[in-house]
Protein backbone atom coordinates (compact mmCIF):
# COMPACT_ATOMS: atom_id res chain seq x y z
CA UNK A 1 0.00 0.00 0.00
CA UNK A 2 1.06 3.59 -0.57
CA UNK A 3 2.12 5.80 2.30
CA UNK A 4 -0.23 8.68 2.95
CA UNK A 5 2.54 11.14 2.17
CA UNK A 6 2.56 9.74 -1.39
CA UNK A 7 -0.32 12.13 -2.01
CA UNK A 8 2.30 14.85 -2.47
CA UNK A 9 3.04 13.31 -5.87
CA UNK A 10 -0.60 13.08 -6.96
CA UNK A 11 -1.97 16.24 -5.39
CA UNK A 12 -2.93 17.85 -8.69
CA UNK A 13 -4.77 14.71 -9.82
CA UNK A 14 -6.59 14.55 -6.47
CA UNK A 15 -7.69 18.18 -6.70
CA UNK A 16 -8.88 17.68 -10.30
CA UNK A 17 -10.90 14.64 -9.27
CA UNK A 18 -12.32 16.51 -6.30
CA UNK A 19 -13.60 19.25 -8.62
CA UNK A 20 -15.02 16.84 -11.22
CA UNK A 21 -18.69 15.88 -11.27
CA UNK A 22 -17.82 12.45 -9.82
CA UNK A 23 -15.82 14.10 -7.07
CA UNK A 24 -18.63 16.54 -6.30
CA UNK A 25 -21.04 13.62 -5.96
CA UNK A 26 -18.83 12.10 -3.29
CA UNK A 27 -18.49 15.34 -1.34
CA UNK A 28 -22.16 16.30 -1.64
CA UNK A 29 -23.42 12.88 -0.51
CA UNK A 30 -20.99 12.52 2.38
CA UNK A 31 -21.45 16.09 3.63
CA UNK A 32 -25.24 15.80 3.56
CA UNK A 33 -25.16 12.58 5.58
CA UNK A 34 -22.56 13.80 8.06
CA UNK A 35 -24.11 17.20 8.70
CA UNK A 36 -27.44 15.51 9.46
CA UNK A 37 -25.75 13.81 12.46
CA UNK A 38 -24.11 16.97 13.85
CA UNK A 39 -25.74 19.47 16.23
CA UNK A 40 -27.04 22.75 14.86
CA UNK A 41 -24.67 24.69 17.12
CA UNK A 42 -20.89 24.79 16.56
CA UNK A 43 -19.38 21.33 16.91
CA UNK A 44 -15.71 20.48 17.43
CA UNK A 45 -14.65 18.47 14.39
CA UNK A 46 -11.39 16.68 13.61
CA UNK A 47 -10.82 16.08 9.89
CA UNK A 48 -8.05 13.45 9.65
CA UNK A 49 -6.48 13.28 6.20
CA UNK A 50 -8.12 16.55 5.18
CA UNK A 51 -6.40 16.56 1.77
CA UNK A 52 -7.11 19.76 -0.14
CA UNK A 53 -9.60 20.89 2.51
CA UNK A 54 -12.88 20.24 0.72
CA UNK A 55 -14.72 18.71 3.69
CA UNK A 56 -13.01 21.08 6.11
CA UNK A 57 -14.40 24.05 4.20
CA UNK A 58 -17.88 22.55 4.04
CA UNK A 59 -17.95 21.85 7.77
CA UNK A 60 -16.67 25.32 8.64
CA UNK A 61 -19.23 26.89 6.29
CA UNK A 62 -21.92 25.03 8.25
CA UNK A 63 -20.73 26.80 11.41
CA UNK A 64 -18.49 24.13 12.95
CA UNK A 65 -14.96 24.51 14.34
CA UNK A 66 -12.59 22.23 12.45
CA UNK A 67 -9.10 20.92 13.15
CA UNK A 68 -7.75 19.82 9.76
CA UNK A 69 -4.85 17.34 9.86
CA UNK A 70 -2.83 15.83 7.03
CA UNK A 71 0.66 14.28 6.90
CA UNK A 72 1.43 15.82 3.50
CA UNK A 73 2.79 19.37 3.68
CA UNK A 74 1.88 19.86 0.01
CA UNK A 75 -1.74 18.81 0.45
CA UNK A 76 -2.04 20.85 3.63
CA UNK A 77 -0.62 23.84 1.78
CA UNK A 78 -3.37 23.52 -0.81
CA UNK A 79 -5.98 23.45 1.95
CA UNK A 80 -4.46 26.52 3.60
CA UNK A 81 -4.56 28.43 0.31
CA UNK A 82 -8.20 27.50 -0.23
CA UNK A 83 -9.11 28.73 3.23
CA UNK A 84 -7.19 31.91 2.46
CA UNK A 85 -9.75 32.61 -0.24
CA UNK A 86 -12.49 32.36 2.42
CA UNK A 87 -11.34 34.71 5.22
CA UNK A 88 -14.80 34.47 6.79
CA UNK A 89 -14.14 30.80 7.57
CA UNK A 90 -10.51 31.10 8.69
CA UNK A 91 -11.29 31.74 12.41
CA UNK A 92 -13.09 28.38 12.58
CA UNK A 93 -10.22 26.31 11.13
CA UNK A 94 -6.85 25.27 12.51
CA UNK A 95 -4.34 23.22 10.52
CA UNK A 96 -2.04 20.50 11.72
CA UNK A 97 0.63 18.59 9.80
CA UNK A 98 0.10 15.13 11.23
CA UNK A 99 -1.09 11.69 10.22
CA UNK A 100 -3.03 9.03 12.07
CA UNK A 101 0.05 7.85 13.96
CA UNK A 102 1.18 11.32 15.02
CA UNK A 103 -1.98 13.11 16.15
CA UNK A 104 -0.91 15.09 19.23
CA UNK A 105 -4.16 15.09 21.19
CA UNK A 106 -3.95 13.93 24.78
CA UNK A 107 -7.17 14.74 26.61
CA UNK A 108 -8.88 16.58 23.75
CA UNK A 109 -12.03 15.01 22.34
CA UNK A 110 -14.22 15.97 19.38
CA UNK A 111 -17.93 16.00 18.59
CA UNK A 112 -17.08 14.49 15.21
CA UNK A 113 -13.99 12.69 13.96
CA UNK A 114 -13.85 12.36 10.17
CA UNK A 115 -11.47 10.12 8.28
CA UNK A 116 -12.44 10.19 4.61
CA UNK A 117 -10.45 8.53 1.86
CA UNK A 118 -7.64 7.36 4.16
CA UNK A 119 -8.28 3.77 5.30
CA UNK A 120 -8.07 2.47 1.75
CA UNK A 121 -4.36 3.33 1.71
CA UNK A 122 -3.62 1.45 4.95
CA UNK A 123 -2.85 -2.25 5.22
CA UNK A 124 -5.24 -2.79 8.13
CA UNK A 125 -8.10 -0.65 9.52
CA UNK A 126 -8.06 -2.13 13.04
CA UNK A 127 -5.49 0.14 14.66
CA UNK A 128 -6.74 3.20 12.79
CA UNK A 129 -10.34 2.75 13.92
CA UNK A 130 -9.15 2.30 17.51
CA UNK A 131 -7.15 5.54 17.47
CA UNK A 132 -9.93 7.51 15.81
CA UNK A 133 -12.66 6.14 18.09
CA UNK A 134 -10.65 7.18 21.12
CA UNK A 135 -10.92 10.82 20.04
CA UNK A 136 -14.73 10.85 19.86
CA UNK A 137 -16.46 12.72 22.68
CA UNK A 138 -19.63 11.60 24.44
CA UNK A 139 -22.50 12.01 22.01
CA UNK A 140 -20.05 12.49 19.15
CA UNK A 141 -19.77 10.61 15.87
CA UNK A 142 -17.05 8.81 13.97
CA UNK A 143 -17.36 9.24 10.19
CA UNK A 144 -15.39 6.85 7.96
CA UNK A 145 -15.36 6.97 4.17
CA UNK A 146 -13.37 4.31 2.38
CA UNK A 147 -13.39 1.93 -0.55
CA UNK A 148 -16.19 -0.63 -0.61
CA UNK A 149 -14.69 -4.11 -0.74
CA UNK A 150 -18.06 -5.62 -1.65
CA UNK A 151 -18.07 -3.69 -4.95
CA UNK A 152 -14.49 -4.33 -6.11
CA UNK A 153 -14.68 -5.13 -9.83
CA UNK A 154 -17.99 -3.33 -10.40
CA UNK A 155 -16.40 -0.16 -11.79
CA UNK A 156 -14.12 -2.11 -14.08
CA UNK A 157 -17.03 -4.12 -15.49
CA UNK A 158 -19.08 -0.99 -16.18
CA UNK A 159 -16.11 0.53 -17.99
CA UNK A 160 -15.85 -2.53 -20.21
CA UNK A 161 -12.61 -3.76 -18.65
CA UNK A 162 -14.02 -7.26 -18.53
CA UNK A 163 -10.82 -9.24 -18.08
CA UNK A 164 -9.75 -7.12 -15.14
CA UNK A 165 -13.26 -7.24 -13.66
CA UNK A 166 -13.47 -11.05 -13.91
CA UNK A 167 -10.10 -11.46 -12.23
CA UNK A 168 -11.12 -9.22 -9.32
CA UNK A 169 -14.53 -10.86 -8.94
CA UNK A 170 -13.44 -14.48 -9.28
CA UNK A 171 -10.61 -14.04 -6.77
CA UNK A 172 -12.70 -12.03 -4.31
CA UNK A 173 -10.03 -9.33 -4.46
CA UNK A 174 -9.76 -6.87 -1.59
CA UNK A 175 -7.62 -4.41 -3.56
CA UNK A 176 -7.76 -2.75 -6.96
CA UNK A 177 -6.43 0.33 -8.74
CA UNK A 178 -7.82 3.62 -7.49
CA UNK A 179 -8.52 6.95 -9.18
CA UNK A 180 -5.03 8.30 -8.53
CA UNK A 181 -3.14 5.35 -9.99
CA UNK A 182 -2.43 3.90 -6.55
CA UNK A 183 -3.53 0.44 -5.44
CA UNK A 184 -6.14 0.67 -2.70
CA UNK A 185 -7.76 -1.76 -0.29
CA UNK A 186 -11.47 -2.09 0.45
CA UNK A 187 -13.44 -2.69 3.63
CA UNK A 188 -17.04 -3.75 4.16
CA UNK A 189 -19.55 -1.67 6.09
CA UNK A 190 -20.25 -4.62 8.37
CA UNK A 191 -16.59 -4.99 9.35
CA UNK A 192 -16.22 -1.26 10.00
CA UNK A 193 -19.38 -1.24 12.11
CA UNK A 194 -18.06 -4.15 14.16
CA UNK A 195 -14.77 -2.34 14.80
CA UNK A 196 -16.60 0.80 15.89
CA UNK A 197 -18.79 -1.22 18.25
CA UNK A 198 -15.72 -2.85 19.79
CA UNK A 199 -14.60 0.63 20.80
CA UNK A 200 -17.87 1.63 22.45
CA UNK A 201 -19.63 3.33 19.55
CA UNK A 202 -23.11 2.49 18.28
CA UNK A 203 -23.22 2.10 14.46
CA UNK A 204 -25.64 4.31 12.54
CA UNK A 205 -27.12 3.51 9.11
CA UNK A 206 -24.34 3.48 6.51
CA UNK A 207 -24.46 4.73 2.94
CA UNK A 208 -23.03 3.63 -0.35
CA UNK A 209 -21.44 6.47 -2.28
CA UNK A 210 -21.32 6.83 -6.07
CA UNK A 211 -23.40 3.86 -7.12
CA UNK A 212 -24.49 4.77 -10.64
CA UNK A 213 -21.85 7.26 -11.80
CA UNK A 214 -18.52 5.91 -10.57
CA UNK A 215 -17.42 4.65 -14.00
CA UNK A 216 -18.24 7.90 -15.84
CA UNK A 217 -14.77 9.40 -16.02
CA UNK A 218 -15.54 12.18 -18.51
CA UNK A 219 -19.00 12.97 -17.16
CA UNK A 220 -19.67 16.71 -17.41
CA UNK A 221 -23.36 17.25 -16.64
CA UNK A 222 -25.19 20.55 -16.71
CA UNK A 223 -26.79 21.86 -13.48
CA UNK A 224 -30.14 20.14 -14.01
CA UNK A 225 -28.65 16.77 -14.92
CA UNK A 226 -26.28 16.94 -11.97
CA UNK A 227 -29.11 17.80 -9.57
CA UNK A 228 -31.13 14.84 -10.83
CA UNK A 229 -28.11 12.52 -10.58
CA UNK A 230 -27.39 13.66 -7.04
CA UNK A 231 -30.96 13.07 -5.91
CA UNK A 232 -30.97 9.62 -7.49
CA UNK A 233 -27.68 8.70 -5.81
CA UNK A 234 -29.01 10.02 -2.49
CA UNK A 235 -32.21 7.99 -2.76
CA UNK A 236 -30.22 4.80 -3.35
CA UNK A 237 -27.39 5.50 -0.89
CA UNK A 238 -29.11 4.04 2.17
CA UNK A 239 -31.26 1.40 0.47
CA UNK A 240 -30.38 -2.22 -0.21
CA UNK A 241 -29.34 -3.65 -2.57
CA UNK A 242 -28.22 -0.40 -4.23
CA UNK A 243 -25.91 0.88 -1.51
CA UNK A 244 -23.96 -2.38 -1.56
CA UNK A 245 -22.70 -1.50 -5.06
CA UNK A 246 -21.32 1.96 -4.23
CA UNK A 247 -17.64 2.46 -5.00
CA UNK A 248 -17.24 3.95 -1.53
CA UNK A 249 -18.80 3.07 1.79
CA UNK A 250 -19.58 5.74 4.39
CA UNK A 251 -20.08 4.44 7.92
CA UNK A 252 -20.98 6.46 10.99
CA UNK A 253 -21.08 5.49 14.65
CA UNK A 254 -22.00 7.47 17.76
CA UNK A 255 -20.59 7.32 21.26
CA UNK A 256 -23.37 7.21 23.82
CA UNK A 257 -23.92 10.28 25.95
CA UNK A 258 -22.75 10.05 29.52
CA UNK A 259 -25.40 8.70 31.86
CA UNK A 260 -26.69 11.13 34.42
CA UNK A 261 -26.99 10.08 38.04
CA UNK A 262 -30.40 10.61 39.67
Amino acid sequence: MAALTDFAAVGAAYSAHSLSARGRLRHDLVARRLLAELPTGPARVLDVGCGDGEMTLRLAAAGHRVTAADPSAEMLGTAVRRVGARPDLAPRIRFLEAGLDSLPFAGERFDAVCCHGVLMYLDDPVGAIGRLAGLVARGGVLSILTKNRAAVGFREALRGEYGVARGLIEHGAATSMGNLGLRTRGDTAEALDELAAEHGLAPLPWQGVRIFHDHRVDWAPGPEEYAQALQTEWAASTRDPYRQLGRLVHTLARRETERRTP
